[in-house]
Formats: structure tokens, sequence, C-alpha cells
């Protein structure tokens, strides 16, 4: 069975160095960053995260995802693996840079493995909404950088 995809994408009057500086600085999440207030980390391939999720209308939780990938300006990759990997997600923010002042934000959720398809059902609507205050968040502080 394919996984199952849930994602947000906005346009944002920013070049990618400005989304890129916002999205890699994840202590500095707490600050702005709804769907994810408590946040510890570094970027580091195969290094782990301290997240509190807060998706709406679901209680929080803490995850611990591992850093697949990252390339700067361009994105972050992360895999979290529940259930004793009957559920596997990759979460990913990327910048699809358009010009040197505009780019495509998109931030979104892979989930796969047995039980995969039946949580993303189950948390969808709420991770949609999650991911485009996130995303909308990234818009407002990236545009505010470039003015």
């Amino acid at each position: 069975m394919a996984g199952v995809k849930i994602e947000h994408r906005i346009g944002v009057k920013a070049p990618a160095e400005a989304i890129w500086e916002i999205i890699s600085d994840i202590e500095g999440w707490e600050a702005w960053n709804t769907l994810y207030p408590k946040a510890r980390g570094a970027l580091r391939i195969g290094g782990a995260l301290e997240l509190e999720v807060a998706l709406p209308g679901q209680p929080r939780r803490a995850i611990r995802p591992v850093i697949l990938d990252w390339v700067p300006n361009d994105q972050i990759h992360w895999r979290l693996s529940m259930f004793g990997g009957l559920v596997r997600t990759v979460r990913y923010l990327e910048i699809e840079a358009l010009s040197e002042s505009g780019c495509i934000f998109s931030n979104g959720e892979i989930f796969d493995g047995w039980l995969g398809p039946l949580i993303a059902r189950q948390v969808g609507g709420a991770a949609r909404q999650g991911f485009t205050t996130m995303g909308e968040a990234v818009k407002a502080l990236a545009e505010a950088k470039v003015r």
C-alpha cells in the first residue's frame, strides 16, 4: 500500500535564504511555531530532534524524529517511527525558489507502514490545519525580513 501524503504549499515573496533562516533555527521555533511549541535539536543527519507536536484539537505529544536529510536553502526531512514501526512517517519542509525574491514553501508528511494510512485519516484534518498555520507563519516572518 502506498503512503498517504498531507501537504500545505504557500507562495512567499522572499528569497530562499530568508525562509531557510527561519526554518533551520529549530530552537527558535518556540517563538513562532504553534505546531511545535517546544523544539530542541540541531540539523545533523542522523541526529534526533526533541519536539512537542500540538495538532489542533489533539492532545500535545512529545516526539523524537531523526533527521534524514537537510540542504541549506532547500529542505529539511525527518522520519518518525511509531507503534513498533507499524506507522512510519517522513516529515518535510521544502523551499522551491521561483526567483531571487519568490519561493514556494511546502511542509507536509508522508504516512507509511501497515497503520500509516489509518493514522493519516485520523489526524489528516488536524495535520493539514497545523501545516497551514506553520506555512502562513513562515510566509509572514520571511516577508517581514525583506521589507
